[in-house]
């Protein structure tokens, strides 16, 4: 049996949702238990070249629903805008994405194969189909900022495994 785009993408995008849920909720938790401010993870960088933590988890919501949203306009633009300032805010952020997907039908994504798809980011553009976008591009986009704020959280001390990262794996029932 063929595997639909819906298949290919929106289980593993809300797998990704969970885990950036779950890295804010265990930053939160970390911060409770050790008096520490809630900034040192929101700013919270590898390198200084880098984006900061709230960066990276607000990138998860902006490389699943903001992707959706971009084929559904044939155009993507990454949002610029300062990421969320507060563990909360950035759960709301996830959650929304998680609605937007879960939201999502079969047949919606099925529509958007074929589709041309266009990237744009400040004097550079990609052209795509939809389907190309998504999974060459926005996926492991979504992958690799939760991987970063994960990463983060290790640096910063936080005791996250791999199974943290992993989240809800879609197990035979």
């Amino acid at each position: 049996m063929p595997l639909s785009l819906h298949a290919a993408y929106v289980p593993s995008a809300l797998q990704m949702l969970g885990t950036a849920n779950h890295l804010v909720d265990m930053a939160e938790k970390w911060c409770g238990e050790h008096d520490c401010g809630h900034d040192e993870f929101i700013g919270a960088r590898i390198f200084d070249d880098m984006l900061p933590w709230s960066y990276q988890v607000k990138c998860v919501a902006e490389h699943t629903q903001g992707s959706i949203e971009g084929v559904r306009a044939g155009l993507y633009s990454p949002d610029l805008n300062p990421p969320p300032a507060s563990f909360s805010d950035l759960r709301a952020k996830l959650a929304g994405a998680v609605a937007a997907l879960e939201a999502l039908t079969e047949e919606e994504m099925e529509s958007f194969i074929g589709q041309p798809m266009r990237f744009e980011f400040k004097d550079r553009g990609m052209d795509f189909t939809a389907e190309d976008f998504l999974l060459s591009f926005s996926q492991p986009n979504f992958y690799f900022h939760c991987a970063t704020a994960y990463n983060i959280l290790r640096m910063k001390g936080v005791p996250v495994g791999k199974m943290d990262f992993m989240g809800r794996v879609r197990i035979a029932r």
